[in-house]
């Protein structure tokens, strides 16, 4: 048995189950037996950087491999909620009612773009949305309750039909 594997081996049976110890303490049961096998596979990589004793530089890798874990299923979380997203339905059918939404809002007066914007887009309170075009609270809820009425209106006739794709394979038999 060569020095580095010795050295290892007796590094390991010291403080295996410490560090085991450690990850469950931190993260169960589950994932203690991953983290604790990576843990010694970045010391057997680094084995010369490991200093005596080895159990505080163990427990600090475990720790980042821990760390690592953590951020890795945030990541995948993230993945899935988007995806998740997207499966909700069709990114056509969101695309065709985005711009329903635009072509209606382009036929309505300046004015009441202004305060449907303030408070949609910009999330603006009614008040604060008041300040901004000089009127009060009071005449500013009567206007958007105005413009939301015509925008209404205006999305009755401004809905957006995607064009429907030819099925070239139909056409081609």
């Amino acid at each position: 048995m060569t020095d580095d594997s010795s050295r290892f081996t007796s590094m390991y049976d010291e403080c295996r189950q410490r560090v085991w110890a450690y990850v469950v303490s931190r993260a169960g049961r589950q994932v203690a037996d991953e983290v604790v096998s990576e843990t010694f596979a970045i010391a057997w990589r680094r084995l010369d950087d490991v200093p005596e004793p080895a159990l505080p530089w163990l427990l600090g890798v475990a720790r980042n491999v821990l760390r690592d874990n953590v951020r890795a299923e945030v990541r995948r979380e993230a993945l899935n909620a988007e995806l998740q997203t997207w499966a909700e339905g069709d990114v056509a059918d969101q695309v065709a009612e985005r711009l329903s939404v635009l072509k209606a809002l382009a036929e309505l007066s300046e004015d009441d773009r202004e305060i449907l914007i303030l408070t949609a887009w910009q999330e603006l309170s009614p008040r604060a949305a008041a300040h901004v075009v000089g009127c009060s609270p009071a005449a500013f809820r009567v206007r958007l309750h105005r413009a939301r009425k015509r925008l209404e209106q205006a999305m009755e006739t401004a809905t957006y039909s995607r064009p429907r794709v030819r099925n070239l394979s139909e056409e081609w038999s």
